[in-house]
């Protein structure tokens, strides 16, 4: 079986058919260009020209940068210095609101449309993404390390039998996210003041102190590995990404890991973790878009838009 079953089919002298057609409207642009100015500028300038062009056109369509085609690269880097650098969840083309001048939208450019991936999050966890849908499976890592040769040999075949068995999309994403060891220590110096004997009250303390020095003196870092299923909204009815959880969860089981198909808050946290994995954690996690904040104090009621 090839390795690279998505590599691109060579047409003709080891090229393919995109870099065939670089070089091919770069022949015709010089051509056109001789025929218009043979009779103008001396065939010298024009074959100096030529090869300019030439070289231009063999390094867009065999370059690469950053493991993408050179023309692929140009055309992201055309399309991030256009995009706009101001955007927003509103939509700008209705009324605003009276704080914003629109009168020096001329020299400020209003903000655009913020256009996510993502149209929704149920509380089942399982993400809208237009015409498909996706659920997250939380998963801990395995020392093979520590295995023997056979216990090796067995969880390499039941991963292996896993991964042949996808049939959709599938992502696994590993990410070295920080611990909050303050609040850990804190907690635990809460706690020490509330147990029955004096000994465990100061082992207690003992550890709060040393996990405060250690987020003092050191950065730790967790391991989080999150696998996304995506499956097509017209694939198995309205639940089919969840239910490719579950089974995905029940499947990696098998390799002594701790797996667990994440709910929708639980699936907005990793997201939230995901944009800005240095940003503290904030108590009681993030609220969904139509959730109804009640203030504590005069009690009255906002619903988020």
């Amino acid at each position: 079986m090839p390795a690279d079953i998505d590599a691109p089919d060579k047409v003709v002298y080891g090229l393919t058919f995109r870099q065939l057609a670089i070089v091919a409207v770069a022949a015709l642009v010089g051509y056109g260009a001789w025929h218009v100015l043979h009779g103008l500028v001396p065939a010298v300038v024009l074959l100096g020209g030529a090869v300019i062009l030439g070289g231009l056109a063999v390094g867009l369509a065999v370059g690469r940068r950053d493991g993408l085609p050179l023309d692929v690269w140009l055309l992201a880097g055309v399309r991030h210095a256009r995009a706009p650098r101001a955007l927003t969840t509103t939509d700008p083309t209705t009324r605003m609101p009276d704080w914003v001048d629109t009168a020096g939208a001329g020299r400020t450019p209003l903000p655009a449309p913020l256009r996510l991936p993502a149209d929704a999050i149920g509380d089942d966890g399982q993400i809208t993404l237009g015409d498909a849908s996706a659920a997250v499976v939380a998963a801990s890592t395995v020392n093979l390390a520590l295995r023997t040769a056979d216990e090796q040999a067995a969880l390499i075949d039941t991963f292996g039998r896993w991964l042949n068995s996808l049939a959709a999309p599938t992502q696994i994403v590993v990410s070295a996210q920080p611990v909050d060891l303050t609040s850990a220590a804190q907690a635990l110096a809460d706690t020490a003041r509330q147990l029955p004997h004096p000994a465990l009250a100061a082992a207690c303390e003992d550890h709060a102190r040393f996990l405060a020095d250690l987020a003092e003196r050191r950065d730790p870092l967790r391991r989080q590995v999150l696998i996304v299923t995506r499956t097509p909204a017209a694939a198995g009815g309205g639940h089919a990404a969840r239910r490719r959880a579950d089974d995905t969860a029940r499947a990696l089981a098998g390799l002594g890991v701790t797996t667990r198909a994440l709910d929708g808050p639980a699936v907005t946290a990793a997201l939230a973790a995901a944009a800005d994995p240095y940003r503290p954690p904030r108590p009681g996690g993030l609220a969904a878009p139509d959730a109804v904040i009640t203030g504590p104090a005069a009690g009255s009621r906002h619903t988020l838009p």
